[in-house]
């Protein structure tokens, strides 16, 4: 057994080979389809600002919760194993998630105002701009799931590991 893991991790390492479980992280990348659904209706709204109201209908949804409601095969896993997942995945996984969450909320703020203007271009630059940031925070985000972000450690993450507000900021401006 590695130092520092515990028994229980490593069951749950075994568990999730084969499924859409990274084993070495325990997260699944089915729960970016939380993100995915609402940033590809954003990206419509140019094309079909009166999807707004759905956009607008969008709420974030806890991990376990995204898997409880999942009809994927390994959901029960998925939920189970999350409770097992280092500390340095989690935290940066859970601090990428509000960001991912912050990003969709200003996407949708910017793209009313957008609309609300009436310039079509100004809306298709607002919408750009958002979905470059929420697309750059969502790989991120699949990163630290597939395992391949830069943690230092079992409890500890180095700073590149979730993006500073700086770096949202840049993104948006």
């Amino acid at each position: 057994m590695e130092e520092g893991i515990s028994p229980e991790y490593e069951a749950f390492q075994e568990k999730a080979r084969g499924t859409n479980i990274n084993s070495k992280t325990l997260l699944a990348t089915d729960y970016l389809n939380h993100f995915n659904e609402v940033v590809m209706m954003i990206d419509m709204l140019p094309d079909m600002p009166d999807c707004l109201d759905m956009v607008k209908e969008w709420e974030p949804k806890p991990y376990k919760d995204h898997f409880r409601d999942s009809t994927i095969a390994d959901k029960a896993l998925a939920v189970e194993a999350y409770d097992h997942v280092k500390p340095a995945y989690k935290k940066a996984f859970e601090e990428t998630i509000a960001q991912v969450d912050l990003a969709i909320f200003q996407a949708v703020a910017d793209a009313e105002e957008a609309i609300g203007t009436g310039d079509a271009e100004y809306l298709r630059f607002k919408i750009s701009e958002s979905a470059q940031g929420i697309h750059r925070l969502t790989e991120h985000l699949s990163a630290i799931i597939h395992g391949t972000a830069d943690l230092s450690g079992p409890d500890s993450q180095k700073e590149e590991v979730v993006m500073d507000q700086d770096d949202i900021d840049a993104l948006f401006n």
